[in-house]
């Protein structure tokens, strides 16, 4: 029976996840979502809540207990109150069959919502509103055209699950209970592998954000990574969509996805947001690092990415105000002289090819991009960065590159590496690796940083400076003015280099 109090134990607390993709929601991490939803919801009867993306019925079963203590008064007696909640007020969609009995189990305290001991009597359906049906892709050219599932991978036969989720294969999701609704809440897949090189792997959380926007409720709130705050695969437009939606009024975000979930290592992060449709300004902003949280109220679009730090965004805005161009304009896109990682060193050749294990012979004629920096001096570093899926360490800090090192003239490079910059002579590329080095141009970079990969579009709050110049942190700290304050910060999240670290 529900009560008005937590219980212990819970099992929802310790029941293992599925996958890196497909993680539980623990109950007390499910309330303080619930948390930023106004209280005067759980005294409306008429409210209605649906999670897209059951899996352990967690949301669904912490709501009916907040409306079981705020419509008491109004329905005082329990079992039709449990009746008129579980019948009328909440709604699931389950991603799995397992996931549909286990949702079933956690909200109905039975299998079947129709079942002896179900704690509503009202069901005459097994499922009750917890449905879970079989859904196919729908393959075009090799692809779902709903979610881009590969189909090699996913086209499956009937004994295996296809991870088709019904929320998300449709383009009416309005028509699947045909009403419509106050609250949409959960915590969706994360992503899809997408038959690419090694485990690739495409996101799919921000299909299941778009398809419960396109059901215009009153309040919106999920939990997926925090990648899309720096856009990347798949994921560019979804970006720029959330930062230009001003009715997200606030976002919890935590650096360290262990804190929430732990076990779970999850590349950049995780977050969970409130929309509020009929509510429009600035978002506050919550980051939660090590159980120590640091808020600021801003437009989530003053830049190009979302800026993790409140702290950093008046450094940046120093930075920027400066309008110099900025490095991503002049670093390499992947593959810079066109050839990929499994690329290696011929018998003979012209020039050197420089690749992850070392250096060998290649021939100039082979190449077709980048022909215009094969006889410079070129500094690059490894497209993935030194922090374990860009997070920092336990000190709280990032070292960023991994590798930073001077090709001469007449080396190349495979798409291990970016080219950072080509210069005229072996100064001015000492002089760049020397910028590079500093803390305040990794700190600019780190904060693209929420994944494995830097990329060219991770330079883009760097601004490009004279290379015939040495510059040090001390010398860039006082170009672009900043305070103790600021400089303690920087230092605070970025290591020094160390010698002993080349």
């Amino acid at each position: 029976m529900l009560t008005k109090h937590n219980y212990n134990p819970d099992v929802l607390t310790c029941i293992a996840n599925l996958s890196s993709d497909e993680v539980f929601t623990p109950p007390q991490l499910a309330n303080q979502i619930l948390d930023l939803l106004p209280g005067e919801l759980w005294s409306e009867k008429e409210a209605t809540f649906l999670d897209p993306a059951c899996k352990s019925g967690v949301f669904l079963r912490e709501i009916a207990k907040r409306l079981d203590i705020g419509l008491e008064k109004q329905i005082p007696d329990r079992q039709e109150r449990m009746n008129h909640i579980f019948k009328t007020q909440l709604f699931g969609l389950a991603i799995t069959e397992l996931t549909a009995l286990l949702s079933r189990r956690s909200v109905y305290c039975s299998k079947t919502a129709n079942g002896k001991y179900s704690i509503c009597e009202t069901f005459v359906n097994p499922e009750g509103n917890i449905r879970f049906g079989r859904v196919e892709h729908n393959w075009q050219n090799g692809r779902c055209v709903f979610c881009g599932a590969n189909q090699e991978r996913y086209e499956r036969g009937e004994e295996m699950e296809t991870h088709a989720y019904r929320f998300i294969h449709t383009g009416k999701p309005e028509e699947i209970f045909n009403m419509r609704f106050d609250v949409i809440i959960g915590n969706p897949p994360y992503q899809l592998s997408d038959g690419g090189f090694g485990r690739s792997a495409s996101p799919i959380y921000n299909r299941f954000v778009r398809q419960a926007k396109k059901l215009n409720p009153r309040y919106l709130t999920m939990i997926i990574p925090s990648r899309w705050f720096a856009g990347g695969k798949g994921l560019n437009d979804f970006r720029a969509e959330m930062l230009g939606d001003d009715r997200i009024r606030k976002i919890v975000d935590f650096e360290d996805a262990t804190e929430v979930f732990p076990g779970v290592d999850i590349a950049g992060g995780i977050c969970y947001f409130l929309w509020d449709r009929d509510s429009r300004g600035p978002c506050e902003v919550v980051n939660m690092h090590n159980g120590t949280e640091s808020v600021s109220t801003r437009r989530l679009d003053e830049f190009q990415t979302f800026i993790r730090y409140s702290q950093a965004v008046p450094i940046i805005r120093k930075v920027l105000a400066k309008k110099e161009e900025n490095m991503s304009e002049q670093v390499s896109s992947r593959k810079p002289f066109g050839l990929p990682t499994n690329a290696r060193p011929l018998k003979r050749g012209d020039i050197a090819l420089r690749w992850q294990n070392g250096e060998g012979p290649y021939s100039r004629k082979e190449i077709n991009t980048g022909i215009d920096m094969i006889d410079k001096w070129k500094v690059i570093t490894s497209y993935v960065g030194y922090d374990h899926a860009g997070n920092p360490g336990k000190d709280g800090k990032r070292r960023v590159f991994s590798k930073i090192d001077i090709l001469p003239p007449g080396t190349i490079c495979t798409e291990t590496y970016l080219v950072v910059g080509s210069c005229e002579d072996e100064t001015q590329a000492r002089n760049l690796v020397d910028y590079m080095k500093t803390r305040i141009f990794r700190f600019l970079v780190g904060q693209f940083m929420y994944s494995h990969h830097i990329t060219k579009d991770a330079y883009s709050l760097v601004p490009i400076l004279d290379m015939k110049k040495q510059w040090t942190d001390e010398k860039l700290y006082k170009r672009y003015g900043l305070t103790k304050g600021e400089i303690a910060f920087i230092e605070s999240k970025i290591r020094q280099i160390e010698s002993s670290d080349e």
